[in-house]
């Protein structure tokens, strides 16, 4: 048994004086402490939950794409030492085949794999995020046009059943033929997002009616938001269901922009991501994503003709860079690691330090650098 004392996330969304006791691999009792109870070093360590990262490409050199055991292994030990506890990474758009065997062999690792002594992939591993192939060619950003396809009912049953149920998200442009027909029909077996899109707001606003309740990096791969023609974002803004995905990694969106994100949207609908491509953890250099060259510098990662490519940052990084930005730390975390979990159909499993919960806990200092990863209870780093 552990107990851990320090400001710590409550389910009211703040951080308050308390403690966490864990008994083995869950939490037995979060609880209040008198301030003046603590130890001086206590009072200066913050407790948060696990982040999620619902949506990320790879890291660590690896991407979830290469369709490996040993990427899978690589990708969801990076993270989980780096606070993201809970992933679900995403594909790009690629022959249905590729899809297919990608699904095949994520399902296969979350069930075999280990990635460290009484920690199962599993416990890390809980989705994968369909980013394509049911996209707009052109706002395919990153994705490869040669692969693009019109949502297609059968299509989806089939890369599920290879998954085992664990897609957890399906990207679609909701102005493609046939989109509107997939959502209303698939609406009860998928969750939906409108991603990569040329939808005016009439077309968005009827896809979120038809159930797409949420919206894939919000800004990027989409029409502008303007007075005249408020699009995709003025359409999920104003629907108190819908939830939005911010990549705030200091490149895709301006601080401006995030700060008014989260005051449009409200705090309870953000769900930070990555969007992270295998650069990141790495050294600059020439990488792939999705099968096309990327050229990684410092955190900016760009394809040849200079669109951008996924982010080099993971989201530990980027709740942190939302907080410089001068988003409230309380509502980055709870975009980091609440929101996201809820919007994935997690909210039971992570994303909150609450008894009963697997122990997935983060200790950090005052300006929110890790200090130390728990997950299952065990230990995974330590920074001294």
């Amino acid at each position: 048994m552990r107990i851990i004392r320090g400001m710590v996330y409550t389910d009211e969304m703040c951080f308050v004086p308390g403690e966490v006791v864990i008994d083995g691999e869950r939490i037995e009792n979060v609880a209040r402490c008198e301030a003046g109870a603590f130890t001086e070093k206590e009072a200066q360590t913050y407790i948060l939950p696990g982040l999620v990262d619902i949506h990320f490409h790879g890291c660590a050199g690896y991407d979830f794409c290469d369709g490996t055991a040993e990427a899978v292994r690589a990708i969801a030990s990076y993270e989980m030492t780096h606070g993201i506890t809970t992933i679900c990474p995403a594909t790009m758009t690629l022959p249905e085949e590729q899809l297919l065997e990608i699904c095949r062999i994520g399902a296969s690792a979350a069930e075999t794999e280990v990635l460290a002594e009484g920690i199962f992939l599993k416990e890390v591993l809980r989705g994968i995020y369909l980013e394509g192939p049911f996209i707009s060619e052109k706002k395919k950003g990153a994705q490869n046009p040669a692969y693009i396809r019109k949502p297609d009912k059968e299509m989806l049953e089939k890369l599920q059943q290879a998954a085992k149920g664990m897609i957890r998200m399906v990207a679609v442009a909701p102005e493609t033929e046939g989109a509107m027909d997939c959502i209303r029909d698939c609406g009860d077996a998928f969750r939906f997002s409108i991603a990569h899109t040329c939808a005016d707001y009439d077309t968005a606003k009827a896809a979120i009616e038809a159930g797409a309740h949420h919206v894939t990096h919000l800004y990027n791969g989409m029409l502008p938001f303007t007075h005249r023609k408020p699009g995709v974002i003025g359409a999920a803004a104003e629907n108190e269901k819908t939830r939005a995905e911010l990549i705030c990694d200091g490149i895709h969106i301006h601080p401006c922009a995030v700060k008014a994100t989260f005051k449009m949207f409200g705090a309870k609908r953000m769900v930070l991501i990555s969007d992270s491509m295998m650069a990141t953890g790495m050294e600059d250099g020439e990488y792939a994503l999705g099968g096309q060259p990327v050229t990684v510098k410092g955190n900016r990662a760009l394809l040849k003709d200079g669109t951008i490519a996924g982010s080099a940052t993971n989201l530990y990084d980027c709740m942190r860079m939302a907080i410089r930005m001068g988003v409230p730390k309380e509502e980055a975390v709870r975009a980091a690691a609440v929101n996201p979990a809820q919007a994935v159909g997690l909210k039971n499993e992570c994303g909150m330090l609450l008894a009963g919960r697997r122990a997935d806990i983060l200790l950090a200092d005052q300006d929110l650098t890790l200090l130390e990863v728990i997950k299952s209870g065990r230990v995974v780093r330590s920074i001294s």
